[in-house]
């Protein structure tokens, strides 16, 4: 029986601290506009991934809760689009196309339960709205589940401090079925758009 990872760590700061890296190092753009957050989860808040450093199986499937992962668009080079997943065992980066086909698995017979749900963000609104206070990683008696990092959580630009499970539910009703309503979504809304297609997706945001 395949075991399910609740998500006690910080999986979406490493990502938020990453595409500021990348800013940073000038792989991207100063401001982060190539760069999106992706949150990956479902309604019951139980999704297969493969090739998981978690995992303990020789595919490297793990049942997560959520997991998050940065996608990055190149203007140069053979891929439009390269993944950025640090819970990997895959190459970092891999090609978008790639990771879908290796990590996703969409071609792979799964229970409707399972099926993963996408939420995409544009990094620059990702850096202005998003906050975690960690408290997903206390236990029901405000106890630590596991050790936070030393570094101060993040605040988002207004003062929010908590907002994490806004990004982590997803539900297919959320998904957009207008190809320029979620165009717009995605450069403007603070949770960017919901998708069930990752590759699919960012083919139409090109």
């Amino acid at each position: 029986m395949l075991r399910k990872f609740i998500r006690n760590r910080i999986g979406e700061e490493n990502v938020y601290f990453l595409c500021k890296k990348l800013c940073t190092n000038r792989m991207d753009d100063a401001t982060g506009a190539d760069l999106f957050v992706v949150f990956i989860s479902n309604e019951k808040k139980q999704i297969p991934l493969w090739h998981q450093k978690a995992s303990k199986r020789e595919d490297g499937l793990v049942l997560w809760d959520y997991h998050v992962i940065c996608v990055q668009r190149k203007t140069e080079g053979e891929f439009p689009f390269i993944v950025w997943d640090l819970d990997s065992t895959l190459p970092l980066p891999i090609p978008l196309g790639s990771y879908v086909s290796q990590a996703i698995r969409p071609s792979f017979q799964i229970s409707p339960e399972y099926q993963r749900l996408f939420r995409i963000i544009h990094a620059p609104i990702f850096f202005r709205h998003f906050a975690s206070d960690r408290r997903h990683m206390k236990d029901s008696h405000g106890n630590w589940i596991a050790k936070p990092p030393d570094y101060e959580a993040i605040v988002a630009e207004d003062g929010t401090i908590h907002n994490l499970y806004e990004y982590m539910e997803i539900k297919a009703a959320d998904v957009y079925t207008n190809n320029i309503d979620v165009k717009d979504a995605v450069f403007s809304q603070k949770l960017g758009a919901a998708a069930n297609d990752l590759e699919e997706f960012f083919s139409q945001i090109l």
